[in-house]
């Protein structure tokens, strides 16, 4: 179902009024990508082993939904129905662990660009850029909750090769496909129970840290980030790459940061934080996800916290230094249903955040008239702004409202079915 031109029209005209071209608004959507990652097709899974299931790293996959990728090729399969359902140009995130092996054994300290060059070609083909992960879990040398912490030194060595292999693969991945990749390190290293030594740790993953980034690698083809985490299944009490940990790392090595939504208490504002971060390292990443309770990976909604991340990079003017990626995995429900709608949620929040009339807010509050900003928040929740997500949907050939859904459904019965 399209948008009449009417209807369009109708929200075009009511938006001007409050000084919002709609117009510039689609114009500039459709140059912001999402970084779509592989994982949630397959349960965070990949494909080192024929058998390859997530263990370890205090990350839970929940559901038993049947179609789960098995393959390189399904997996790939299933990426070009999702993408073929959001409107826009984006990009794909990949972790180390989905390497493409051709059935050999190889350690994962051992990788280099072949092993993702079919990943390359197949984003090159799409014409998509690709984000890229060091796989610092679901591996026996992680079993124990140490990685680059460990008090093993054998240990740490794997780990620090491991991520150095990863930053000149992300390095060739940027070069090759004209767009920098983004390689993020995040570790699974903590304690279950209370710690007596929080300070060893961490100061050993500062030093492996360093051995990992000391290779200067050309930023038109490659940027470095670390990403935190509050607590994890099985380091509930302690966890070494805190935010302040990484915080400090980031600004005083010029990295960038990852903030993933689903990473701090549910009672902080990740939207709180962009702005202070942003003051002190030169770009971001978030990791766009919704925290329930404990879990932090639940299918992205068009809810308040994901409006005031996109509201927050529009009014600070952070789109220019912010990457933007999706992480979450639900085997629950139809796993290309959840894709779809998470990224399509992320999108209309985005969508949301360029229409706000910021110039008319930002008067208001430099006037020191809080009742005039007040209304206008207010007033701008019933604009018609669905009206806007439509047209966008109607001119990037990308179906409307649930209509999409009979697509996937359909793709259930052709192709998930067989997999049982």
């Amino acid at each position: 179902m399209s948008t009449p031109a009417s209807a369009y029209a109708h929200a075009q005209a009511v938006y001007a009024s409050h000084g919002v071209d709609t117009e510039a608004v689609l114009a500039r959507l459709a140059t912001i990508p999402l970084s779509l990652h592989c994982w949630q097709g397959d349960d965070v899974g990949g494909f080192e082993t024929p058998d390859a299931e997530l263990s370890g790293g205090g990350i839970q996959v929940t559901g038993n939904y049947p179609g789960k990728a098995r393959t390189l090729a399904e997996l790939r399969h299933d990426l070009d129905k999702v993408y073929s359902l959001l409107p826009g140009k984006h990009r794909l995130n990949l972790h180390a662990c989905y390497a493409d092996l051709g059935g050999k054994k190889v350690g994962r300290d051992q990788y280099d660009v072949t092993h993702f060059q079919s990943w390359i070609d197949w984003c090159k083909a799409r014409g998509l850029g690709l984000d890229f992960n060091p796989t610092l879990f679901g591996h026996p040398l992680a079993n124990d909750g140490a990685t680059l912490s460990s008090r093993d030194e054998g240990i740490r060595r794997f780990w620090i090769d491991h991520s150095i292999a990863c930053r000149k693969i992300g390095a060739e991945m940027g070069r090759q496909l004209g767009t920098a990749t983004v390689t993020n390190v995040w570790i699974p290293d903590g304690s279950k129970d209370l710690p007596v030594d929080r300070k060893a740790p961490r100061e050993r993953l500062e030093a492996s840290l360093d051995a990992v980034f000391q290779e200067a690698l050309d930023p038109r083809h490659h940027l470095d980030a670390v990403e935190s985490k509050l607590f994890g299944i099985g380091s509930e009490s302690y966890v070494v790459g805190s935010h302040e940990f990484y915080m400090g790392y980031a600004v005083k090595n010029r990295k960038l940061l990852c903030l993933d939504a689903g990473h701090f208490h549910p009672t902080e504002s990740l939207a709180d934080k962009i702005s202070s971060v942003l003051q002190f390292v030169p770009e971001i990443i978030l990791h766009v996800s919704r925290g329930v309770r404990w879990d932090s990976d639940h299918v992205v909604l068009l809810d308040d916290p994901t409006k005031a991340i996109m509201e927050e990079l529009v009014r600070g003017d952070f789109l220019g230094r912010t990457h933007i990626g999706l992480d979450y995995f639900d085997a629950s429900i139809n796993r290309i249903a959840a894709w779809a709608i998470g990224a399509r949620s992320a999108l209309k929040a985005l969508l949301l955040g360029l229409l706000e009339p910021t110039a008319r807010l930002r008067a208001a509050e430099e006037a020191g008239d809080g009742t005039l900003r007040l209304l206008l928040l207010e007033e701008i929740k019933t604009l018609p702004f669905g009206l806007v997500w439509d047209e966008y949907l109607k001119r990037h050939d990308v179906p409307t409202g649930d209509a999409w859904l009979n697509e996937v459904k359909n793709y259930e019965k052709t192709v998930l079915s067989a997999r049982a």
